[in-house]
């Protein structure tokens, strides 16, 4: 299997795996994504668009909907009293937390072939990856090395 055909085909594995979890959760996979982000710290509307690449309308809407099912609720920005930030509820956070321990348990059951040497090389080169190529952290296991790494 070539590197594109290998990577395409665990991005399915991984895809599959956090959509049952969405179901079982009764969240739509941009709600799953926008409380996960949430659990760091509150987003302001216009970071919370830039990390889920959605357009401004689509994150009212995310957060619209998000708000009327008590999971998030808009606070005023300390730093810019014309703008507000979002931030979980109590509801929202524990949500959070269920659906982001399910998930990752469930996820990081798929490698369990291999051996404990081969899953640390794995996350190693993942990392990396992931690293290297900017990717928004939309989901956190909370060993960032530093502040910025989790709420960029």
């Amino acid at each position: 299997m070539g590197m594109g055909t290998a990577l395409v085909r665990t991005a399915f594995l991984v895809d599959a795996v956090y959509a049952d979890s969405v179901r079982h959760f009764d969240l739509t996979v941009q709600q799953a994504q926008l409380i996960c982000i949430l659990m760091a710290r509150p987003y302001g509307m216009f970071e919370l668009a830039k990390t889920l690449g959605l357009a401004k309308s689509s994150i009212t809407g995310l957060v619209d909907r998000c708000e009327k099912r008590d999971l998030v609720r808009r606070e005023p920005d300390p730093g810019d009293g014309r703008a507000s930030r979002v931030a979980l509820t109590a509801k929202g956070a524990q949500l959070a937390d269920e659906f982001h321990d399910e998930t990752t348990r469930r996820i990081a059951e798929l490698p369990l072939a291999l051996s404990e040497s081969e899953r640390a090389t794995l996350v190693a080169l993942l990392s990396k990856v992931v690293t290297d190529n900017r990717v928004p952290v939309v989901f956190t296991d909370g060993q960032c090395p530093s502040s910025q790494d989790c709420a960029s």
